[in-house]
């Protein structure tokens, strides 16, 4: 499953124009990857129980397919590709959450997520690459979190930043990086997710 969530309220308007800033996850196995932001040269792929990532408001889930990998074997899988994937690299435009499961389908499935996932970080890019560039989007130096939100609350919509005291909790939930990205066998991605 691609699991998909809202990053601010005015998806709720966007979502009908085939717009939207949205967080994504792939779930295999009874939990959640994601990839996400922060300042260290290290993986910045998680996990999560499905549907409960952590600052973002949860909207739909896309079915992907099935995977004949076992929980190891998909495990070892996405450790090997979080090698690629690490927080201090992540970009809004060119490497974000949805490029990662994106990435994870396209491996395992050969199927690409849905366009609207992704969508406004695309147009994002053509309109970045004609900005001069000291003004183009740039990586994002912190993992932003959003208490939930409501259509009548969007006051309450905070970020904050990654402190000392939040990298030994956010170190129990990435994923190694230490490991060189590997290339599965068309086996083992016959109909996974």
């Amino acid at each position: 499953m691609l699991n998909v969530y809202d990053l601010t309220p005015m998806n709720n308007y966007l979502y009908w124009f085939g717009l939207g800033i949205f967080h994504s996850g792939v779930e295999v196995h009874g939990m959640e990857y994601g990839f996400g932001a922060h300042e260290f040269p290290t993986s910045g792929v998680f996990e999560v129980e499905p549907k409960s990532c952590p600052g973002f408001v949860y909207r739909r889930s896309v079915w992907m397919g099935t995977t004949d990998m076992s929980r190891a074997e998909f495990r070892s899988f996405v450790e090997n590709l979080a090698g690629k994937y690490n927080g201090n690299t992540y970009n809004l435009i060119s490497k974000n959450c949805n490029h990662f499961t994106d990435d994870v389908c396209k491996n395992l499935t050969r199927k690409s997520i849905p366009g609207w996932v992704n969508r406004l970080a695309r147009v994002g890019s053509f309109f970045n690459y004609l900005l001069p560039e000291s003004i183009q989007a740039s990586t994002v130096r912190h993992v932003p979190t959003h208490p939930a939100f409501s259509d009548d609350d969007m006051d309450s919509i905070s970020s904050s930043v990654i402190g000392d005291s939040d990298v030994e909790e956010l170190d129990q939930h990435l994923l190694p990086s230490d490991i060189h990205s590997i290339d599965v066998p068309p086996k083992l991605a016959k109909d996974l997710l």
